[in-house]
Parts: structure tokens; C-alpha cells; sequence
């Protein structure tokens, strides 16, 4: 369940294949939850990266929050994710196969007020594969206009 999204990779269904997706839960500090409340984050050059049997959330700017004191928090700092041990078990696995990588796809809060992130496991695409998807969904589009066109 989608509550509110504060950041979503809008990039990510270009640049990647996805396969699968998944919820995971965050450890964050008091001033990084308000300022997710206050709707700004980016996760648009964040991954996942297991380290440890854990997984980590790399690269994804939280801005500090303005009204905070001396105990501010780095707004890059890496950030663990929540997960039962199987379904990190099977990201890793996924993740060793050739070419697979976890990517952050919304950041959001569900409908109890708790931080959540929708992680996908996604494979690459390649320059030919992008050039197709834009010709689709050109095609799509001008497909509605002459719809809606003739009545």
C-alpha cells in the first residue's frame, strides 16, 4: 500500500529492466523523518548494496532538516534497509546473477505514518532497448490522439 511518495526515480523504468519489486523499511533519524515529511529527498542516484548479510541504501540525499540543532544529520549518509532475512537472502541471490541490481524505485510513507521504500530488482538496458521503448510509447500516444480524434 502507497501512502504518500516523497521521492520517486522516475528514471529508473528507463534506464532499467524491472523484474521484481519489493518494501523495505528504514533506519532513520529524528531529523531525517522530518524532513521526508517535509516531501524532499532524492533517490534518483541511490542502490542497494548487501554488505554483511545486510542491505544498505547508498547515495540517497536527505537534505538536513532546517530547523534542526548541532545533531543534524548527513544528508548522504548510507541508510539500512529492513528486511526479513529470506527476502534479503533472495536480493542478494538476484543480485549476483549477471547484469541484476537493486534500485530504489519510490520512497513514500505507508498508511501508518512508517517510511517505506520500493526496491526493485532490475537488469540494464542497453541503448537499442531504450530507442524501442521511446518508439512505443510514441506509438502509444499517437495511437490515443487519433482515437480520441475521430470521436
Amino acid at each position: 500500500m502507497v501512502g504518500r511518495v516523497v521521492a520517486e526515480n522516475r528514471k529508473a523504468r528507463h534506464n532499467y529492466f524491472i523484474e521484481d519489486t519489493m518494501e523495505a523499511g528504514l533506519v532513520l533519524t529524528g531529523t531525517e523523518v522530518k524532513s521526508l515529511r517535509a516531501g524532499r529527498a532524492n533517490i534518483a542516484e541511490s542502490y542497494a548494496s548487501p554488505e554483511g548479510g545486510e542491505l544498505w541504501l547508498i547515495n540517497a540525499h536527505i537534505p538536513e532538516y532546517k530547523q534542526g540543532n548541532r545533531n543534524n544529520h548527513e544528508p548522504r549518509r548510507p541508510r539500512k534497509l529492513l528486511m526479513r532475512s529470506r527476502e534479503i537472502g533472495r536480493l542478494i541471490g538476484a543480485r549476483q546473477k549477471e547484469g541484476m541490481t537493486l534500485v530504489p524505485l519510490k520512497l513514500y510513507f505507508n498508511d501508518r505514518g512508517i517510511a517505506k521504500l520500493l526496491l526493485g530488482v532490475a537488469r540494464g538496458k542497453k541503448q537499442h532497448d531504450k530507442r524501442q521503448a521511446q518508439k512505443d510509447k510514441d506509438w502509444q500516444r499517437q495511437k490515443q490522439r487519433l482515437l480520441r480524434a475521430k470521436g
